[in-house]
């Protein structure tokens, strides 16, 4: 009989798309198999909106060593026999339901995906968007999360080292968690998530399998309105066990570090459970699997194989044991005091066979459960885009002199500029010993254990300017990135991506996701930085309203000598201060998307520029002076133009700053608060200026000295003239 449409309903496929499962299959499928196959053709498992488009991003190069898309994350050599894996995925509708164990297991989730890679776990991100924080729900929901992180993370011993959280009535009832890992491995010790071998043994390893998390994958992580449908979703949150989560990691990272002869493949349990980590692995190894389902443990009595294959309990793992070496796994995991049953086999077929007690409960042929449908559309611009892009901006009134300082501390206060320290502190950002630069400034850096190596991580995502031009907001988003990594004095290397937008059903929404691809893939091939690992989360909406359209960039950077990474204050008097890119005259476009333009003006209009070939000699100049040593400081131009930026740099440093600049040309309020692309703001070692200079004009980059840092807390830039008391005052008064 054929399945009825609430059938199809709960495991998120449609009419048409079951008509080509059945005639793939050559039958009806039964309720597991199509739960199964719900979730593996979902979004979230099966990028059917997404797959087309992300082939645009350039993958590889010379330091990258994993396929992306083939293994649970990216993997980039750093020499010494070393490598970086990294990734960052989102978690962000069971967080609009469940905050703490919505972020919660959203961390546990990557960070498994990080040590299933054979690396040890050494630093968490995240990049948080929320309604504004005034609203109750949305101060509910950010408080959370925020708890929920660091609960979890701080419980597994990683610090949490850097992220981002901005604030827009576009997130209202759908907030975005984006929680992104770094982890260090052994090169010749990196796992694959793949099962071969006839005969080797499926080992599940871990936590019970409760009912929590049974639809996480095609219900939360592929629909629509989590606020919508709050209490029917409630339970496909999974619940987390970081205690657990920390015997896992250790007990994997010892297996893969030391024993990696022992094992074939390791994989996490993620979205669909045991349904993806076994169907995927045998893709991948190009071998089946016998599953035997009374072997898995169970914290709840009479689950059915439904139940079993599709739950999302947390802290579980997937090993594909040599079959004679699985004594010694389960010795190991014992050791540990973690569960470790046989659960399956690997055959030689190419199906996933499912039995309980003997009785075959499910056949999946593992070639059509991970080729799901793909859609390619011909996506329509945004209707209100038109007016937005070619709104006047100079018709508004300049700023006056006189309201200068005002406005300066008025968006120190702002929530997207303000200080986040009440996040951060919440974090354990200095356990494991690596943190060298810590949260607040551009980018967090960390020692790679056992060398004077180090690396640089960041987020950065600026949602109000992809949503006025998709193409632009993406390659500004990687551009603001690779500056920040560039800021402290590394080379940017790889970039791991998630993708936040709206229903790709819809053309408009579909037509932002292409565009915004299309500029990070743009942005990346010009700064080297090929897309290593990432994820895709769409149908962020609430009442039929997308979130704005929202690619956080995860980016890495690496350096050779730890010990000469630049921060972003001022932490020395008597420094010559000096931007280098754009001038200090800006055009009114630079207030495109502002958010000078949204606190004074009480608009989001404009239309957002880049010069990605300017962007990249800006970073090369950058570079090479911090090469020659020319550089005490770095700190990139971004929210709130050149005066937000300056005021920062005092703030971190503790030292003043008096301005030479007269700003008696142009418009007032697009030199102090215009955020045009391309400028970093910089403070000279003695003696440095010339050869500044000379590097300037070599590499085509404009540099204008600004003023010099001053003793006391003084802050004087043109007409605004306060101190760091003040400014701190406004800064630090959010949370």
């Amino acid at each position: 009989m054929p399945v009825d449409q609430a059938a199809l309903d709960a495991v998120a496929l449609s009419r048409a798309e079951y008509d080509v499962l059945v005639q793939q299959l050559g039958r009806e499928p039964n309720e597991v198999e199509l739960g199964m196959f719900g979730s593996l053709w979902s979004e979230h498992c099966g990028y059917k909106n997404s797959k087309p488009l992300l082939k645009l991003f350039p993958s590889g190069g010379d330091h990258i060593l994993t396929k992306v898309g083939a293994e649970n994350a990216g993997a980039i050599d750093i020499g010494d026999g070393l490598c970086v894996v990294m990734k960052v995925e989102s978690h962000n509708h069971p967080s609009a339901i469940e905050p703490y164990q919505g972020a919660a297991t959203g961390v546990g989730g990557i960070v498994r995906d990080i040590f299933a890679m054979g690396a040890y776990p050494v630093a968490i991100l995240d990049s948080l968007r929320f309604g504004p924080p005034d609203d109750p729900q949305n101060r509910f929901l950010f408080d959370g999360v925020v708890a929920g992180i660091g609960g979890y993370g701080n419980c597994l011993g990683i610090p949490t080292v850097g992220g981002e959280v901005h604030f827009a009535s576009a997130y209202n009832g759908n907030p975005l968690v984006n929680a992104m890992c770094v982890g260090i491995a052994q090169t010749a010790r990196l796992q694959s998530a793949r099962a071969t071998g006839e005969g080797n043994v499926l080992l599940l390893v871990g936590a019970d399998t409760g009912r929590d998390g049974i639809h996480g994958a095609s219900g939360l992580a592929s629909r629509t309105d989590p606020e919508a449908r709050f209490e029917e979703m409630r339970p496909a949150v999974q619940v987390g066990n970081p205690f657990m989560e920390k015997l896992l990691m250790e007990a994997c990272y010892e297996l893969a570090s030391e024993h990696g002869d022992w094992i074939v493949g390791l994989q996490d349990l993620g979205a669909a459970g045991l349904t993806s980590s076994v169907v995927e692995c045998c893709a991948k190894g190009g071998s089946g699997a016998i599953l035997d389902l009374e072997n898995v443990p169970r914290r709840e009595q009479g689950m059915t194989p439904y139940e079993v294959m599709l739950s999302e309990s947390q802290e579980r793992m997937l090993v594909v044991a040599r079959k004679e070496h699985v004594d010694d796994v389960k010795a190991l995991f014992d050791h540990w005091e973690l569960h470790c049953e046989p659960i399956g086999v690997v055959t030689n077929t190419r199906e996933v066979v499912i039995r309980e007690h003997g009785v075959e409960v499910a056949r999946v042929p593992f070639d059509i459960a991970t080729e799901p449908p793909q859609y390619r559309r011909n996506g329509v611009r945004p209707q209100e885009l038109a007016a937005l892009n070619t709104f006047d901006l100079g018709s508004r009134p300049d700023l006056r002199p006189a309201e200068a300082t005002d406005v300066l501390l008025r968006l120190l206060a702002r929530p997207n500029i303000a200080s986040k320290r009440g996040v951060f502190r919440q974090y354990d950002h200095q356990v494991l010993n690596n943190t060298v630069v810590p949260p607040g400034g551009d980018a967090a850096v960390l020692r790679v254990p056992g060398t004077n190596k180090g690396f640089a991580v960041t987020t950065d995502c600026n949602g109000r300017l992809c949503y006025l031009d998709p193409y632009a907001g993406g390659a500004i988003a990687v551009a603001e990135a690779a500056r920040n990594v560039v800021c402290t004095g590394a080379t940017p290397v790889a970039v791991t991506d998630c993708l936040n937008f709206g229903n790709p059903e819809k053309l408009d929404v579909y037509y932002t996701l292409e565009h915004a691809v299309r500029g990070i893939a743009e942005a990346c091939l010009v700064f080297g930085t090929p897309v290593v690992s990432g994820n895709v989360s769409l149908y962020n909406e609430t009442q039929g309203r997308p979130v704005y359209p929202t690619p956080v960039i995860g980016i890495l950077g690496i350096m050779d000598d730890v010990s000469k990474a630049l921060r972003a204050g001022f932490e020395a008097a008597d420094r010559e201060i000096w931007l280098l890119g754009g001038g200090l005259e800006q055009s009114v476009d630079a207030l495109a998307g502002s958010e000078y333009l949204e606190a004074i003006q009480g608009m989001v209009a404009g239309l957002p520029r880049i010069n990605l070939e300017a962007e990249r000699r800006l970073q090369q100049l950058v570079l090479r002076a911090h090469s020659e040593g020319l550089l005490a400081s770095a700190h990139d131009c971004s929210d709130g133009g050149l005066a937000v930026a300056l005021a920062e740099c005092v703030m971190l440093g503790g030292h003043g700053f008096t301005g030479e600049a007269a700003f008696t040309a142009g418009r007032l309020d697009a030199a102090l608060f215009g955020e045009g692309q391309g400028r970093i703001v910089v403070s000279l070692q003695p003696g440095s200026a010339d050869r500044l200079r000379t590097l300037g004009a070599e590499t085509g980059v404009p540099v204008a000295k600004l003023g010099q840092t001053a003793r006391g807390s003084e802050f004087t830039l043109g007409p605004i003239t306060t101190n760091a008391a003040a400014m701190l005052a406004a800064y630090e008064s959010l949370l």
